[in-house]
């Protein structure tokens, strides 16, 4: 598929829309009365035009940052806008992800799309409706208070023949009408001093209106960033060392004196690629190319054992406190019994099943870039900082990749892509290869856990004291990205904590009366530039935070002999998590009764697991079903249900589709996901040596829905994996009393913990 350079004037006469006034240019040329932009010629959020159009046809076209990741979302704005409107769900045209028309609501991340881009969106639309409303009643002579709207026709309540539709009110032409909007980004308020349509009201939201992003993807038509083609495009791509700090000693160009179609050997500082003509040539090229590396001054750690160490032994650089009350030692001193362990969470893969891509145009004064970027308007930063351009010299256009669960927040593809199109001077698409993207992504940072729980007499939990040891996120916060480490752009800070704030999953939802949940964050112990990259991945810290508060939560009601289920409700405290926690053991047909079940015979054993998960106001609960082979350790996670309370549902089957596959990754971030490395670089360099669930290993999902209409409409493309392993841990242990404190339970990990529980029971 071809993309033009299209204006916005292009793009009003092709879509039937206005659309604010803006030129990627510059100046603008006056089109249907639009008057020129102001200075500077980007979309400003004081204007309503900035963020809806009105066609001729009554499409309501409608302009925002947030972008689909493949989690259905834009389906759900539809919706919210629909519902505001009054206008029918196919009217609704999303115009997403392009620097050039869209206002910055800051970075589709941390499942926030619907929670904060939703009410931006709502009330944009309560403003467009009001003075849509405003310009019916001189049109129809009727007091506002006596109209009424029906899919987008504007009727008098008490003469429904004397009406208007919204398309003949001001179909083609600006709304000219400067909104409140205070705060940037994830704080941006539109028009706050509206009131938008009372959730009772919504007909829309609510239902399960198919997706819209769907029936291209099923047919092959759907334009993913891969697919990206224009017109003059080169291919490129990037020659790598073992790790980030090795620098290219001698590349000897003339080593692909044989091989057809080679453009140009881009090299700049420790930045090594070739352009090509084709793809093909741009691989071989690659491949090809005889690059001496220096011996890194850095290494990796050794393996797991070196990491776990690290994150023991290291002086801390930053730490989070999010509970801290009463008086732990006090407690820890009167206690009957104290329970503790230690839990090991590893680096592990986004995993996206399509590599980084991204393509680029750029001149001397401005550049293009299409890529699946989750950040637009940083990727615009880092591709305009990386190049001396001003920010607004550079478009990014979003263009879906495929799963990207946090990767694409900090995007490397475009940067790659920029600085071999300005070395051509023609376009570039810079596709990553399997190895490069599991060698090179960054990774979802490991950590380790510590846990200690005091018990008094009576069996209650009064001390809670629990400890996150993680490395940081080495990406963001005006940190470089590869191509501009690689460049010489220095690091500025030592990165950002593993999770957001607060630090939540480490058992803060639990009324214990003397309790501390800390994360500390560890640099990784090379200097500058760290040879691991780390950032976000889904629901960053707290899968690894929830598996060891929940598996110590189970535990201690083993020691006490208490059914799991009950001894949480003994010591929670809030109405709508108590309701999620019964509904889901209501859907499973829980048994109460101790953990461990009593033993079983025959080679295998099947067991239950609970866990309880908040994150954002929302609760979530899981209880996982396995079958363990006690002869091969092979696990297998036969069922999850899932009890899902993230307030008002906007979609219920979206809802489903993603707390499925928050199932479906947890299980396999559970039971197989590890990246292997040595300190010569990374190991796990392919689906082999990084292995994933397979089709015929999901288990079978159960989903119980919780709507809370009065509360906003919570995001949840990270929440629902969050209790899966600790529910999956648990049940494990249900089924053969072995605590495993690993993550992954792999095979071989589960029989050692057999060996070593065998080893412990011999006598002395």
């Amino acid at each position: 598929m071809h993309f033009k350079k299209t204006s916005r004037r292009q793009f009003v006469k092709e879509s039937g829309a206005l659309i604010v006034s803006f030129t990627f240019s510059g100046r603008l040329i006056s089109a249907f009365g639009q008057s020129e932009a102001s200075d500077g010629g980007e979309p400003e959020a004081t204007s309503l035009d900035s963020w809806i159009a009105v066609g001729q046809d009554g499409t309501i076209t409608v302009f925002t940052s947030k972008v689909d990741l493949g989690t259905g979302v834009v389906t759900a704005l539809s919706q919210i806008l629909a519902d505001e409107l009054d206008v029918p769900f196919n009217k609704i045209k999303m115009v997403t992800g392009d620097t050039a028309t869209t206002i910055d609501q800051a970075a589709t991340v941390a499942s926030r799309t619907l929670e904060r881009g939703g009410p931006q969106l709502r009330q944009a639309a309560a403003a467009a409706r009001q003075q849509l409303f405003k310009l019916a009643s001189v049109r129809l002579e009727a007091p506002v208070e006596k109209l009424t709207v029906t899919n987008g026709v504007v009727s008098v309540i008490d003469d429904p023949s004397r009406q208007v539709s919204y398309g003949d009110l001001i179909g083609g032409r600006r709304f000219n009408l400067k909104i409140t909007a205070t705060g940037t980004g994830y704080a941006l308020k539109v028009a706050p001093e509206l009131k938008a349509k009372d959730p009772k009201d919504y007909k829309i939201v609510g239902t399960s209106v198919p997706r819209i992003d769907l029936p291209p993807k099923f047919t092959g038509e759907f334009t993913y960033t891969q697919d990206v083609r224009i017109p003059g495009m080169l291919h490129g791509r990037v020659v790598r060392p073992a790790v980030v700090s090795s620098k290219p000693l001698d590349v000897d160009e003339s080593s692909l004196a044989q091989i057809p179609g080679v453009v140009k050997v881009v090299k700049q500082g420790n930045f090594v690629g070739v352009v090509a003509s084709t793809e093909w040539a741009a691989i071989q090229a690659a491949r090809k190319l005889k690059v001496t590396w220096s011996t890194p001054v850095t290494k990796l750690p050794a393996g797991r054992e070196e990491v776990y160490s690290q994150l023991k032994d290291m002086k801390s650089f930053r730490e989070q406190v999010a509970v801290n009350r009463g008086d732990l030692d006090s407690a820890f001193a009167q206690a009957n019994k104290t329970v503790q362990s230690t839990y090991r969470w590893p680096f592990q893969l986004h995993g996206m099943l399509a590599p980084s891509c991204a393509v680029a145009d750029v001149s001397d004064s401005k550049a293009t870039i299409w890529a699946g970027t989750q950040g637009l308007f940083f990727t615009r930063k880092g591709v305009a900082d990386l190049l001396a351009l001003p920010e607004k010299g550079v478009r990014v256009i979003y263009r879906e990749c495929s799963g990207c669960y946090g990767r694409l927040e900090f995007d490397d593809a475009p940067e790659d892509a920029a600085l071999m199109s300005r070395a051509v001077g023609k376009p570039v698409r810079v596709q990553w290869t399997r190895e490069d993207e599991h060698g090179w992504e960054s990774k979802g940072p490991a950590q380790l856990l510590t846990v200690r729980a005091a018990i008094d007499a009576q069996g209650k939990v009064t001390a809670w004291d629990y400890q996150d040891r993680s490395f940081p996120w080495t990406e963001g916060l005006g940190n470089p990205l590869l191509a501009a480490r690689q460049i010489g752009f220095p690091s500025i800070n030592d990165g950002n904590q593993n999770g957001s704030s607060p630090i939540r999953a480490g058992g803060e939802i639990y009324n214990f009366d003397n309790q501390r949940i800390v994360a500390v964050g560890i640099p990784l112990s090379q200097p500058d530039p760290m040879p691991l990259r780390t950032s976000p991945l889904r629901a960053p810290g707290e899968p690894a935070r929830c598996f060891a508060s929940e598996s110590h939560i189970d535990d201690i009601a083993s020691y006490l002999g208490v059914d799991p289920v009950q001894f949480r409700l003994r010591h929670l405290t809030d109405k709508r998590t108590v309701e999620a926690l019964l509904a889901a053991a209501k859907k499973t047909a829980w048994q109460t009764r101790p953990s461990p079940a009593p033993p079983s015979t025959g080679s295998k054993a099947t067991g239950r697991g609970v866990a309880v998960a908040n994150r954002d106001n929302a609760i979530i609960i899981a209880v996982a079903e396995v079958e363990v082979d006690k002869t091969s350790g092979h696990v297998a996670v036969t069922r999850v249900t899932m009890a899902h309370d993230r307030g008002l549902i906007v979609n219920p089957n979206g809802l489903q589709n993603q707390i499925e596959g928050n199932v479906i990754q947890g299980v396999s971030r559970t039971l197989m996901e590890e990246v292997l490395f040595d300190e010569s670089g990374i190991r796990s360099l392919d689906w082999a040596s990084y292995p994933i669930i397979k089709f015929k290993e999901i288990p079978d999902i159960d989903i119980v829905l919780i709507n809370q209409p009065e509360m906003p409409a919570l995001g949840a493309g990270e929440a629902g994996i969050i209790p899966v392993p600790a529910a999956i841990a648990n049940a494990i242990f249900d089924a053969v009393g072995v605590r495993l404190r690993e993550i992954p339970f792999t095979p071989q990990r589960v029989l050692s913990a057999f060996s070593a529980e065998t080893s412990a029971a011999q006598p002395a």
